[in-house]
């Protein structure tokens, strides 16, 4: 698989790290996450299905910017 660098690093979280997120944003539970299709071209190669979420990093000037999605 090739790496685009136009686009971010995607990686599943693991459930402990999942917790950790809820907890930290105050969130009942993952569905309360944006979402992110699991046919997502920038998913390809990684092995993800419904229900999993992501941790998506961005890069700009001001320095790496954490993002989370919840798979459907």
């Amino acid at each position: 698989m090739v790496q685009n660098s136009l686009v971010p690093k995607h990686r599943k979280i693991s459930e402990e790290e999942l917790q950790e997120l809820l907890q930290r944003h105050s969130l009942s539970d993952k569905s309360k996450l944006p979402k992110i299709r699991e046919k997502d071209a920038a998913l390809a190669g990684l092995e993800i299905q419904a229900g999993d979420v992501v941790e998506i990093t961005r890069k700009s000037f001001a320095g790496e910017t954490l993002y989370y999605r919840l798979v459907v």
